[in-house]
């Protein structure tokens, strides 16, 4: 936090630095490359959001630059409205527009989302250049009213000033935004939506603020372009603009706060360069975009960051572990918590789940065991909302949780392992169990992009407790390390201390033995324990019977999707139908005999 609120003198002074400089020059060509590179500062930053951190691919910027452009347009040459609201309604306008844009486009995935984002600037594009009597086609509209200041309308160097402005304000703004809560949870979209939705993000809502993030710089840009002309038509907006400002976002850095800022001054004198040679700027653009994707995929900043990274301090080496301790929590230990009535699931002939019964005491460890195919991690599914049951209830706490989205369904109480690890992997140890606080945190989005005391304040308290939870699963050394960079047991422990950060009730682990030694799994074992009295129910999928007939209280087996058991571990173990599903029809009557 302190590094967030020391970085806005720097910038201020930086910002400061280029206003005059700006105030030296009295080119006119000059200038207008400045101001172009804050044009396309603007288009960068808000496609960043898009593209490096929710990880949405989208080739429709043009369609949006085109919303800002011809908003301000036909507000001012058609209405007597000030010409500043005009620019601010632009904005606005373009981001209802990405909101447009985002419902369809987020039905897709993969090349399907660029080709859908494809057609919305393609048909932008046609829009504008076929319906002359709106938007003046290859013509034009004219008149457009520019920005005044005391009466009299900028000049170009006020036109870069206040470029300069809007970059710096955008930068600070989206830097306040990504820097903690939203940032974090949209990084953890374009990773893995499923482990980002359990630990209580709003995937949907995510991707939809990514766009519209995006479409309303992008938008401003388009206005200030029209503003600064007095005019515009349809030879603004084609398939290039949209190809160039991804190459801004690619070539700068992608998922890098500078990145935007380096990709548009490199980009910008690039193009001031080879104005003259249409043709060959296309090609260097093309030449450009694949040597970024493939030579270069973390464009200037990465680079930059790699080289500070060989040229400073080495790290000291990690200390030992510290012991795995959970607090004591106090917590209602009686009662029943979690209720499973009539639960079935078919997948065409396969049947993993078939009218199943069962219900959960509060403050107790439970195993759902069976073979393999039994159907125990659909069921883990079905109870967090990543699988729709066909029939049944599942009530946590007394409340039907059918239908819920998962993220919903984690505010609710219901934490997650998986099976097979579903890490973020990029993100540090200490940035996965802060995303198990998402759900928990007070701070919106406007109080996250203004960075007032008291989202402030949730993030401070956000990274104690993460810190706290990641100390006693013993990783506190490693709490910087990139978590995918850990060995596999260390892995199982931050996805178990992502799982406590959410605060859970009821405590779903899916084989959280597997691939641990002996002495990791006596370790987890005391540890479940720990987490058990202090107030959590556990339900745990497991194939390591030792470490269930040790720790748990009761016992539920599947086999084929239908219940055959449940009890005390010892009363398990003494039934027949758990014998021959485990150990086949020979030694289950040997058993009974």
């Amino acid at each position: 936090m302190n590094s967030r609120w020391s970085h806005w003198p720097w910038a201020l002074a930086f910002s400061a630095a280029l206003c005059a400089l700006v105030s030296l020059l009295n080119n006119d060509y000059y200038l207008r490359i400045a101001f172009m590179m804050c044009v396309y500062y603007l288009c960068a930053a808000g496609m960043n959001v898009l593209v490096g951190f929710a990880g949405q691919k989208s080739l429709g910027q043009a369609g949006l630059f085109a919303a800002g452009a011809y908003a301000v347009a036909l507000l001012t040459t058609r209405t007597d409205i000030d010409p500043w609201l005009a620019l601010a309604l632009a904005a606005v306008i373009s981001g209802a527009f990405g909101v447009v844009l985002a419902l369809p486009s987020l039905r897709v995935k993969g090349p399907y989302l660029a080709m859908v984002t494809l057609a919305f600037g393609v048909v932008v594009e046609k829009l504008v250049s076929e319906w002359t009597d709106l938007f003046g086609g290859a013509q034009g509209i004219v008149g457009i009213r520019a920005l005044t200041w005391q009466g009299a309308p900028l000049n170009t160097q006020q036109w870069v000033w206040l470029g300069i402005a809007l970059s710096l304000l955008t930068h600070l703004l989206l830097r306040n935004l990504l820097s903690g809560r939203f940032g974090r949870a949209l990084l953890s979209l374009q990773t893995d939506e499923i482990a980002s939705a359990s630990v209580g993000v709003r995937v949907y809502r995510g991707k939809v603020l990514a766009f519209v993030i995006a479409a309303t710089t992008c938008g401003l840009a388009g206005g200030l372009v029209a503003q600064q002309n007095q005019y515009i038509n349809s030879d603004f907006i084609n398939f290039h603009l949209s190809i160039f400002i991804l190459l801004l976002v690619l070539f700068g850095g992608s998922g890098s706060i500078y990145g935007p800022l380096m990709g548009a001054i490199s980009l910008t004198l690039i193009e001031a360069a080879l104005s003259r040679w249409p043709a060959v700027q296309h090609f260097v653009y093309g030449a450009l975009l694949l040597f970024a994707l493939y030579v270069m995929p973390g464009g200037v900043a990465g680079l930059i960051q790699q080289w500070r990274a060989r040229r400073g301090r080495p790290q000291p080496p990690p200390t030992a572990a510290q012991p795995m301790e959970m607090p004591v929590k106090q917590a209602e230990v009686t009662g029943e918590l979690l209720a499973v009535q009539g639960v079935s699931k078919a997948y065409g002939g396969v049947k993993p789940a078939q009218e199943v019964s069962f219900a959960l005491q509060r403050g107790h460890i439970h195993a759902l065991i069976g073979p393999n195919g039994a159907g125990k991690s659909t069921m883990i599914n079905m109870l967090t909302g990543v699988v729709r049951p066909d029939a049944g209830s599942i009530r946590l706490g007394g409340r039907n949780v059918v239908g819920l989205p998962a993220h919903a369904i984690c505010r609710l109480g219901m934490g997650r392992s998986f099976q097979n690890l579903r890490l973020f992997g990029d993100l540090s140890v200490l940035d996965n169990v802060m995303l198990g606080r998402h759900a928990r945190m007070g701070n919106g989005f406007w109080r996250s992009l203004v960075a007032l005391r008291g989202a402030r304040r949730e993030e401070a308290l956000a990274r104690e407790r993460a810190l706290q939870l990641i100390d006693q699963v013993g990783l506190l050394a490693w709490a910087h390390a990139p978590a995918g960079s850990l060995a596999y047991g260390l892995q199982r422990r931050v996805e178990l201390a992502r799982a406590l950060a959410t605060d859970p009730s009821l405590l779903l682990l899916d084989e959280p033995a597997a691939g641990l030694n002996p002495q990791e799994t006596a370790q987890l074992g005391d540890l479940l324990l720990r987490i058990s009295r202090s107030g959590i129910t556990i339900l745990m999928v497991e194939h390591h019977m030792d470490l269930v007939m040790r720790i748990s209280d009761h016992v539920i087996v599947l086999d084929y999707g239908i219940k055959i058991a449940e009890g005390t571990p010892l009363q398990v173990q003494a039934n027949p139908r758990v014998i021959e599903a485990y150990l086949g029809t020979d030694a289950a009557s040997l058993a009974t005999a």
